[in-house]
């Protein structure tokens, strides 16, 4: 499946008075006011694949929103793979935060900086994910990876389908410095924009889609040996961002697991 229609495979879930679309469906903007923020999702559910969203972010004092992109499955044991971007002050970067759930279990949490300002332009934030690995890439660039490393028994969403999320909302009880700093609604509205939706991923239609959609075929084409692991290029890439613009990582917080990391934790980045 290929798309560049935001609106045509998608949904508003809430705050659709929160939105305006515009052009021929390819542009999307939503809004948060003290009423109400403002979500959509896709009509669809995928395994694997590569989904891609170009999204211009909350300019000016955008401290204390999130704009929110992310795919996850439903139920308490839900999967789930994030970009969440929390506001700062006028003249303060962004974050991007990101994360994974496996069976309901997150706390794998890695943020950055980004090296652009993500208000200016529309920028591709795009989640990459096979059997093999999930990649986070900002404008091509991979930002970081999760490995597959389910045989050794860490957990890998690998079985749950999962639709594709987005959402502006209120989150100043944690999202800027962890909620020392308050939304100030003299700024209001806040709006994030969106363009270009990608959605190159593989359909779910039931249980049957857990080995068609890993398949190694030409139509599967992220699953092919190509995207098993980064290219040499892509490595270097990832080396940059990691040792310029990483500001969090849960596999270095020792206070936080009291020196008894997560398994993956000890096993190789790539």
């Amino acid at each position: 499946m290929e798309s560049s229609k935001v609106v045509f495979d998608t949904y508003f879930n809430w705050g659709y008075q929160n939105s305006a679309i515009w052009g021929d469906g390819d542009n999307l903007a939503l809004l948060l006011d003290r009423v109400s923020g403002s979500g959509i999702q896709t009509k669809n559910q995928f395994l694997f694949g590569s989904i891609e969203m170009h999204i211009k972010l909350v300019s000016g004092n955008s401290a204390g929103t999130v704009t929110a992109y992310y795919m996850s499955s439903t139920g308490d044991h839900h999967d789930e793979i994030d970009f969440e971007f929390l506001g700062n002050v006028s003249g303060q970067p962004y974050t991007i935060h990101t994360n994974v759930f496996v069976n309901g279990i997150g706390n794998r949490e890695q943020q950055f900086y980004p090296w652009f300002d993500p208000t200016a332009d529309f920028h591709n934030y795009t989640i990459h994910w096979n059997p093999s690995q999930i990649v986070w890439f900002v404008d091509g660039i991979p930002i970081r990876v999760y490995k597959n490393y389910a045989k050794i028994g860490i957990p890998f969403p690998n079985s749950q389908a999962m639709k594709v999320y987005s959402s502006l909302w209120d989150a100043d009880n944690w999202a800027t410095r962890g909620g020392l700093v308050k939304i100030d609604w003299n700024s209001a509205p806040f709006i994030a924009r969106y363009r270009g939706m990608r959605l190159r991923a593989c359909y779910w239609y039931g249980p049957g889609s857990n080995q068609y959609c890993a398949r190694n075929t030409p139509s599967n084409w992220w699953a092919s040996p190509e995207y098993s692991k980064l290219s040499y290029a892509q490595t270097g890439q990832l080396e940059w961002v990691r040792n310029k613009y990483m500001i969090y990582d849960y596999c270095k917080d020792v206070y936080r697991f009291h020196d008894k990391m997560p398994l993956e934790c000890y096993q190789p980045l790539l």
